[in-house]
This record gives C-alpha cells, structure tokens and sequence, in this order.
C-alpha cells in the first residue's frame, strides 16, 4: 500500500478477493487519484480461497494477489467496505472489540444493494459489476469527503 500517513484508509472486502473487491479497489484507486485525492486503498477476501492467486481474468483492471482478510486489518483501515450482506457478517463477526474502523455495507453509500459477485457469470457481469463499483466509489468519496453534502 502506498500513502500510509493518509487519514482515509479504505479496505475493500469480498469473499474470494478475485473478483470484486480487487476491481473496487482499482476502481475506487482511479477515481480518487482523478480528484486529487490522498487515500490508500487495498482489498481482501473473507474465506482462503484464494490466497496467493491472481484476480479473476476477467478483472483485467486489476494485477496483484489475492489476500485473506487479517485481524490487523481493522486496525490500519479506518473504512472497510463490505461487498455484500455475507461478506459484512463475517466482518462483524471477526471484529475485535477494540476496533473502531466504519464497517459497513458498500452499497449503503448508494441504493444499499450489494455487489453480486460475477464470478459464475459472463463478462457483462464484470462490466455491470464494474459500473456498481465506479458508481460506489463516488459516493462513497463524495460522503467521506463532505462533497454529498454540496450536491
């Protein structure tokens, strides 16, 4: 990760870290970069699945390993962004109490829908997937930022 003294530090959170959450966080990466803005931004799966794999294929945006979810996680991040209502529960459940990093469902930045994972599915779930999270990135950088409020 690079920017570590930056105060906005975002943990995006799939189950397998090969789909979504690696394209949430090239996404979210882009668009904050394009604002100018000083953040840092990984991603994580829940499960193990995957752990040293590379991304999906189909998640060309994106080249790095797949990583499970650790506990010091919910300490260096002070934003983690659950993909879906599963993958949030898992969160909770493997949160330390001591942890005060915002957990919470991605979509609630938006609509409150989750991101339906593209993985079973052709690459128009990739793209459909790829337009939820470029839509996600701005509100969520638009509420952190206190830009929702002049909209």
């Amino acid at each position: 990760m690079s920017t570590p003294n930056s105060s906005i530090k975002v943990l995006v959170v799939c189950l397998g870290n090969i789909c979504r959450s690696p394209m949430g966080e090239a996404v979210l990466k882009d668009i904050a970069k394009k604002r100018g803005l000083d953040i840092v931004v990984d991603s994580c799966g829940t499960g193990g699945y995957h752990v040293g794999e590379g991304p999906d294929e189909r998640t060309a945006e994106v080249c790095r390993k797949a990583r499970e979810l650790a506990t010091s996680d919910f300490a260096e991040f002070t934003h983690i962004l659950a993909a879906d209502e599963s993958n949030l529960r898992n969160l909770m459940r493997r949160k330390p109490q001591n942890s005060t990093a915002d957990i919470r469902l991605w979509g609630s930045y938006l609509d409150n829908k989750p991101i339906p994972d593209p993985y079973y599915g052709g690459t128009d779930g990739f793209e459909k997937v790829f337009q939820q999270c470029t839509a996600l990135s701005d509100a969520f950088l638009d509420t952190v930022t206190g830009n929702a409020l002049e909209k």
